[in-house]
């Protein structure tokens, strides 16, 4: 019989080791092709690791709640044969030949998994937060508390701690002030809350808390100012109407309003290049793709925000297609790693909670996010060549929340208002 080894695949460019969160399968049970092996979480996604094929799971090498590094063999399935093979991709080969061996394969034991992998991954599960093997290692090497890390301004991609901030901040510990030359803003002490009787208290779980830490630390990073403005949408709303049945038809996809609001946020970034940006420090990063964030609630009452790229460039069919595709693979647990990387700016849609407007939070490392609110019927005053009319129209508010840092209120305003009149003036004959 032939041993197949499955291994941790690679989750992201970003991504080196990720956490088991559930074996789906058990030790014995029988296997198909594509079948669900396991559960495993990282810092950005949940996802699955299906079986590339068909036997019988003989042996699962690490345990629930263990983190392991990309690469690493994870278990074993036996299959016909009488070679151990595995799913690792295959490598060049050398133009000496060396004898195949059939060598038995050791369960690792967690006494001798390398530091280089975990560190100790345990000792920062108090932690919400990513951090590297390597700045986990020195941290425990030089005594460094989780509280410590936390409370570090990282230089990172996306805020991370890096080698040489953690180097930075014992260079300045005993000094007690700051992390790669940025002022730490103080720990703020939490209100005690109290229970009573009757309460149930629910520890969040893993998502959440990211989501929590994330938001928390967007408006301490961020200051944060918001524009409002309302939006004649009748064109678009006439057109959608008029084309929906046909293209379901036709296409298999529902046309929605995302699609509309998301093509014309692109078009007024581009128009307006200074709101697809990010700050580091006092650098300004102008960002060259337009990648969209559409903030997206899952079933279980959390959100995630998959990511539509290059949506400068994409036909109304192509947005209409990727907004549907990425839209049910969140809602099926389907999305990968890079699904939800990369965005330069975000677009959330209160309008399909009927909530006429909100203030959203920045998603950082960016520095807007544009809010979109119910469409309704109003009466509103109508300028034409004759004189002002009364008349029946779709309005929908926008709002826009950037920050303060780099886009001043002109500048959010200008761009606010070219969505606007980028929706107003939708070509009702545009044909996709």
């Amino acid at each position: 019989m032939t041993k197949f080894e499955i291994i941790m695949p690679k989750l992201g460019e970003s991504i080196i080791e990720a956490t088991i969160t559930r074996w789906v399968k058990a030790t014995g049970d029988q296997v198909e092709e594509d079948d669900s092996i396991v559960e495993i979480a990282t810092d950005k996604v949940d996802s699955e690791i299906p079986s590339p094929v068909e036997g019988k799971l003989v042996e699962t090498l690490y345990n629930e709640g263990d983190v392991v590094a990309v690469g690493k063999v994870i278990a074993i399935v036996e299959i016909e044969g009488e070679k151990t093979i595995s799913d690792k991709p295959s490598e060049p080969k050398k133009e000496e030949k060396s004898e195949v061996t059939n060598k038995p394969i050791e369960k690792p034991k967690p006494e001798t998994r390398s530091t280089q992998v975990t560190a100790k991954a345990d000792d920062f599960s108090s932690s919400n937060r990513f951090y590297s093997p390597l700045v986990k290692s020195i941290a425990k090497a030089e005594k460094i508390s989780v509280t410590e890390l936390d409370s570090m301004q990282g230089s990172g991609k996306d805020g991370r701690v890096t080698k040489a901030d953690i180097l930075d901040f014992l260079k300045d510990r005993s000094k007690g002030a700051t992390t790669s030359g940025k002022a730490t803003a103080p720990k703020i002490a939490l209100p005690p809350v109290n229970t009573m009787a009757g309460d149930q208290v629910v520890e969040m779980d893993r998502m959440r808390k990211l989501i929590a830490d994330h938001m928390v630390m967007s408006k301490q990073v961020s200051p944060h100012v918001t524009s409002f403005i309302d939006v004649d949408v009748t064109n678009v709303v006439n057109w959608r109407n008029k084309v929906k049945d046909s293209i379901l038809q036709r296409e298999g996809e529902k046309v929605t309003f995302t699609p509309i609001f998301i093509d014309a946020a692109a078009k007024a970034l581009k128009d307006y290049p200074q709101v697809n940006a990010s700050v580091d420090g006092y650098n300004i990063i102008y960002r060259k793709e337009i990648n969209i964030g559409m903030a997206a609630a899952l079933p279980n009452g959390n959100l995630i925000v998959p990511v539509i790229k290059q949506a400068d460039e994409k036909s109304m069919l192509g947005m209409v297609k990727s907004v549907n595709d990425l839209a049910g693979r969140a809602r099926a647990n389907k999305l990968n790693p890079d699904d939800i990387t990369g965005a330069t700016f975000t677009m959330t849609n209160f309008g399909s909670f009927d909530s006429l407007t909100g203030t959203p939070i920045i998603n950082q490392p960016q520095v807007a996010i544009l809010g979109v609110g119910a469409i309704r019927k109003q009466a509103v005053v109508i300028e034409t060549e004759q004189g002002d009319m009364i008349g029946i129209r779709h309005i929908m508010i926008l709002s826009l929340a950037y920050d303060h840092r780099v886009v001043d209120g002109a500048l959010g305003g200008m761009y606010i208002k070219r969505v606007k009149e980028l929706l107003e003036n939708f070509d009702p004959n545009t044909v996709i």
